[in-house]
């Protein structure tokens, strides 16, 4: 059993991507499971099969510790800390080859609060990685690129787990800037060019520096154009999801 994390910014796609590529392995004849991780989610796209809504639900956590919306969902990521354990014995009765789990709406409340590694060490961390959403329309300029992928170093950093970086909802994409974004991923120098030849101002000046940074860290390279809406790229996610777990082998379909 291997865990699966979608993470990414609000509005990345998480929660449509873990029901489109949940189908993709059904119709492979690959058997996984869904989590979902995010409390305060009103509608899913998808039935998970275990759900946190069923121990921590975010208008009860309001009215209990009377607190307001953005309170509520802080609070409501520590208590999902607090019942893992009802998880985790849930999760003991399933045999599949995958565990989806889709993550907060609000990238913090996963990535950024102790509580995360408290569930990522109780899910079998040894077996787990990130699939991280990178939403296009950050994306589109150099600045915005560098933002998205600063996020990505840091929930990497955060959690210590390998990461498969996605560019995603590329269906609302045309495919030049499919193309050049997918080239500043391959080619840090283009990135780096076409950050020098933005208007200088003193984002500039901190988005070389930042830049600089993530190319010191390796965060660069491959990354795959998917669309949820388009069932496009899933296989490719699959195909690096195997490399990393099992050196590019299938695992057993059972």
């Amino acid at each position: 059993m291997r865990n699966i994390y979608f993470v990414g910014t609000a509005g990345s796609g998480k929660s449509t991507m873990v029901a489109a590529f949940k189908n993709w392995l059904d119709i492979n004849g690959i058997d996984a499971i869904i989590i979902n991780l995010d409390p305060g989610a009103d509608r899913l796209p998808y039935e998970a099969d275990i759900d946190i809504r069923e121990w921590v639900s975010l208008g009860e956590v309001m009215d209990e510790y009377s607190l307001g919306p953005n309170g509520a969902q802080v609070a409501a990521a520590d208590l999902m800390a607090v019942n893992i354990k009802k998880m985790t014995s849930v999760l003991e009765t399933y045999k599949t080859n995958y565990v989806l789990i889709d993550t907060p709406g609000q990238l913090e409340l996963f990535a950024f609060r102790e509580s995360s590694n408290v569930i990522v060490n109780s899910l079998n961390k040894e077996k787990s990685l990130i699939v991280y959403l990178a939403d296009p329309m950050l994306c589109k300029r150099p600045n915005g690129f560098i933002s998205s992928m600063m996020l990505s170093a840091l929930v990497q950093f955060r959690l210590q787990l390998p990461m498969i970086n996605v560019l995603s909802k590329c269906d609302v994409l045309g495919e030049e800037e499919i193309d050049r974004m997918i080239d500043w991923f391959d080619n840090p120098d283009v990135l780096h060019g076409d950050l020098l030849d933005e208007d200088f101002n003193p984002q500039t000046v901190v988005g070389m520096e930042l830049f600089k940074a993530l190319e010191n860290t390796g965060i660069f390279g491959e990354v795959h154009a998917v669309s949820a809406e388009e069932d496009m790229g899933l296989e490719n996610i699959y195909a690096s999801v195997q490399l990393t777990f099992f050196g590019g082998e299938d695992a057993e379909k059972n």
